[in-house]
């Protein structure tokens, strides 16, 4: 597409929360295409300020169909990240408008941090972390601690994280089980991770990490999965919140039904100090941070302006969430 006619197009990135967009810039600036960052929160930020926009690049702002409606020129909506809670995908897809996200930008930190929450669980990391430099000097108090190559680690969810991270503890030694629906098992994947039902994964795993969407998996963690698993059994969510029942995951840490969990996705967040969850010994979490390193974060913000630009030269996007049976004009 010529230069002068993207002039007449227009990008903004409704919210954001990264230091600098200089990488988006740098890739629109390349194909000729303005874009604006502002910073909306609400439905009527969105329908205020963006009313000229062809493409929304969103972080968290709510693109409903109020917003979709109000705003005629958009054709495109791509979120930084994968998931795409905040944007009513029937109704884009009813209105014409393509949703796009970035599947594949963290792919490996997300799992890594599965891992690293995972191990440090088992090897009861942090308890023997803070008893020792406060403490006192003594391995005892962790026992029981079990090699990793006699326990079992369950995957919910076996898309492209839900595989990594499988295939990396199937290295560590563990045994790997996993559930997904939609999973079709390969040569290469009976390597590493044998396909079970949920009720198997749930009653045989040592470790469960979550590697499923929030969409159709609210509460799949609940009092009755709690005491069908083994008491010492760990959970790591590095998924989305709502995936577990977080009532009813205290009531189970209280009264010892599971061994502990860690988590990196909780609901809404961001999350107070004051939650009784972060009180409880056997919980460690961290701040929905397994997507990041300075690598993943460049990639995602490259990404999706690269998506951006590639939709409106009229070519084929990576990554479409939705498919609209006709395009907005």
């Amino acid at each position: 597409m010529d230069k002068d006619m993207n002039e007449n197009l227009k990008v903004i990135i409704t919210d954001c929360d990264h230091d600098s967009i200089q990488i988006e810039k740098d890739v629109f600036e390349k194909a000729g295409i303005p874009v604006e960052l502002k910073q909306c929160r609400t439905e009527e930020d969105v329908i205020r300020d963006c009313q000229d926009a062809d493409v929304f690049i969103v972080q968290y702002a709510p693109i409903t169909r109020k917003v979709m409606e109000a705003c005629p020129k958009l054709k495109y909506v791509v979120r930084y990240g994968v998931g795409v809670d905040t944007v009513d995908v029937p109704a884009a897809t009813e209105l014409g408008v393509q949703v796009g996200n970035v599947p594949d930008y963290g792919m490996n930190e997300v799992a890594d941090h599965a891992i690293a929450l995972s191990l440090a669980m088992l090897r009861k990391i942090v308890p023997m972390n803070e008893q020792t430099k406060t403490k006192k000097w003594d391995y005892t108090t962790a026992i029981p601690v079990h090699r990793f190559s006699d326990q079992t680690c369950g995957v919910v969810g076996l898309g492209r994280i839900g595989r990594n991270f499988a295939q990396k503890m199937h290295a560590l030694g563990f045994r790997v089980i996993g559930f997904d629906p939609y999973f079709r098992e390969t040569n290469e994947t009976a390597v590493y991770v044998t396909p079970v039902t949920f009720d198997e994964l749930v009653k045989e795993s040592d470790i469960i990490s979550l590697h499923c969407p929030a969409d159709g998996n609210k509460d799949l963690f609940n009092e009755k999965t709690f005491r069908d698993m083994k008491d010492s059994a760990l959970i790591v969510n590095v998924a989305r919140g709502g995936i577990i029942n977080e009532d009813d995951l205290l009531e189970a840490l209280k009264a010892g039904e599971i061994g502990g969990v860690a988590l990196d996705c909780m609901l809404g967040e961001p999350v107070s100090p004051d939650n009784e969850l972060f009180r409880q010994e056997n919980v460690i979490v961290t701040p929905h941070m397994a997507w990041y390193s300075e690598e993943a974060a460049s990639e995602l913000k490259r990404k999706v302006a690269e998506e951006s630009v590639t939709f409106l030269e009229g070519k084929p996007i990576r990554y479409p969430v939705n498919k609209p049976e006709k395009q907005r004009s």
